[in-house]
Order: C-alpha cells, then structure tokens, then sequence
C-alpha cells in the first residue's frame, strides 16, 4: 500500500490544536511538506517545530483568521503565488457553537456559513489550478458525524456541516477528471476543547457533574471511548494518500461505531 507523500505539498487548516494538529503531523510523518493554517502566530510557530522533518521537508506556515474569509483568501493568495504546486488541502475550523436550531439567530447562520463553506470554497478555487497542474489532488473537508445524523442542541452545525458535505460531493463529481478527490472525515467524539466545552455545557444546564455527563456520552458509543485526534487523523491521511486515488465523494465517519445510520 502507498502512504507515501515525499515531495507532496500539504495545506492544514485550524492546525495548532486538536485534529488539524494532529492531521498535519500525521502528513509530516508520511513525508509532506506542511503549511499550517491559524490564527495564532504563536502557536503557529510553536506547532511548526513539532513537524517531522526527517526526509528534508519544509514546513511553513500562514497566519489567518477564519472568522474573516476576505482575510483568509488574501493571505492564501499572496502564499499561492510563490509556490509552484500544492497537492493536498485539508479544510478545518471550529465548528459553531450550540443551541436549539428553533432560536438560532440569522447572524449564526452567516458565521458558521463563511467560516465552513465559504472558506472550503475558496480555498479549492485558489489551489484548483495547482493541483490540475501536478496531476494529484486531494481535497480533504474535516467535518462531523451530523452530516449523516444530526446532533440534538447543535442546530446551527448541523446545518452549516450538511451544506458543506453537499457541496463536497458535487465538487467530487467535477474534480474526479483531474485526477483531484474530494472527501470528508466526519469526527465523532473526540478528545479536543470542543469535546470538553459541550459536555461542560450539557452539565450545567442540566444541574449534573461533568464526569456524569461524560461517561453517558462514551456508554453511547459501541467503542466506549472518545476517539483520539490522531485515530481520527489516521483515516485522513489515508485518503490523501495514493492509495485513495479511487476513493472520492465519501463521507467517512470515525466515530466508534456510534452514528446510527449506514
């Protein structure tokens, strides 16, 4: 099986913490030369150094707030335009916070809209021409479980993540000429901040101990445990690998077993 990206040019967006973290390590290992993408230039620095260097790589990265799509394409842009190829995009962000879709504000909508959407479309559009150029491409949208089955008091989520899977199918279907997938990893529990904020949250209103809540959350899982940001970014690597050269237009829940659909 060929897992090797040696010489492969990886973008990882939301990549100082959690599963973009995790993700860019993870093609660092298999020898891509990784550009991170966040908004803490601290971080940022202090991640970069952290990245398997060891087939002579080069990593870098780009400081963008994905709250400001104008400021994400333009800071993409000025970087694009001094590389020759990137072979690898990897679209992550925070996801929306929670609450009951029925009192969802308009303004929550756009938010989560232009952070998930609007930012994966961009990006595909600035490194399209790149990729069709290197012949390979692998375009990978980090997303959630709810695309296949909605998660209760996350309204604004659910949504926003199911137009992104739409969308990714789609472009799955014009890309797949080129040489270019389109594919989404849908996360299920996963120990990152998200995780650990949402239980918190569930606790208070309910007047409940956070461990409590926490052990409910994994007996409803069939693995009886969250997943850890690598076992996650694991299936991301494999698809952008060439050995997922035949596998585009998938949804890919990892999850545990908890998803309760096919």
């Amino acid at each position: 099986m060929n897992l090797d990206l040696t010489d492969k040019k990886a973008i990882v967006c939301g990549s100082t913490q959690g599963i973009g973290k995790a993700t860019a390590i993870e093609l660092a290992q298999l020898g891509a030369n990784v550009t991170l993408v966040a908004r803490n230039e601290q971080k940022l620095q202090e991640t970069v150094k952290t990245l398997d260097s060891s087939k002579g790589q080069q990593h870098s990265y780009v400081v963008a707030d994905f709250e400001n799509p104008e400021e994400v394409k333009r800071q993409l842009e000025a970087y694009l335009q001094q590389q020759e190829t990137v072979h690898i995009l990897v679209n992550n962000t925070g996801g929306p916070p929670g609450g009951p879709i029925a009192e969802a504000k308009q303004e929550e909508f756009l938010k989560a809209i232009n952070m998930h959407l609007i930012n994966n479309h961009q990006l595909v559009q600035l490194v399209l021409p790149l990729m069709k150029k290197a012949g390979y491409g692998r375009i990978l949208n980090i997303v959630s479980t709810s695309v296949k089955e909605p998660i209760p008091g996350l309204g604004v989520s659910n949504t926003t993540r199911g137009a992104v899977a739409s969308w990714a199918k789609t472009m799955a279907s014009e890309l797949g000429p080129f040489g270019i997938t389109v594919n989404n990893v849908l996360p299920g529990s996963t120990k990152t901040g998200r995780i650990y904020s949402l239980i918190e949250n569930r606790a208070q209103k309910a007047g409940r101990d956070k461990a409590e809540v926490q052990k409910e959350m994994e007996e409803a899982i069939p693995a009886r445990r969250f997943a850890e940001p690598e076992e996650v970014a694991a299936a991301a690597a494999f698809l952008a690998s060439p050995a997922a050269a035949y596998i585009t237009g998938v949804s890919l829940a990892v999850d545990g077993g908890r998803t309760g659909c096919l």
